[in-house]
């Protein structure tokens, strides 16, 4: 199954989504910021971000932008979960680099298809998980 790093500074959200993805098999990663999860990405390579736009230290547009530009990160997708709803707000997120923008409140379902179509359970952490 693919890792994924949550990325989502409201504590209850996070939890949530957190167990209900783990729930379906998948190993996840958390981050309460967007350093922390610049950090994480360096720490465990994931298959997918799930990644909230409104974070404090460094936003969402600026996290995406950062892994885009870096040849190790630019091919990790990059799912928007937001409360941003603007179509301005999903133009911007996409001009950054994102591979999927969702809306809040979490629909469980977009999420678990975002995940199928951009990190398969054949991606590296499941080759890792294989070899190792």
């Amino acid at each position: 199954m693919p890792r994924i790093l949550l990325v989502e500074d409201d504590a209850l959200s996070r939890d949530m989504a957190a167990r209900r993805l783990r729930s379906r098999g998948f190993a996840v990663d958390l981050a309460g910021d967007g350093r922390e999860a610049l950090q994480r990405v360096d720490l465990h390579r994931p298959d997918l971000i799930v990644l909230d736009l409104g974070l404090p230290f460094l936003d969402g547009w600026e996290v995406i932008r950062r892994l885009k530009a870096d040849p190790r990160t630019r091919d990790i997708p990059v799912v928007v979960l937001t409360a941003y709803t603007t179509p301005q707000d999903e133009a911007r997120a996409v001009e950054a680099g994102c591979d999927a923008f969702l809306t809040k409140p979490l629909r469980f379902w977009q999420l678990l298809a975002a995940i199928e179509v951009l990190a398969p359970a054949s991606g590296p952490a499941a080759a890792r998980a294989e070899a190792g």
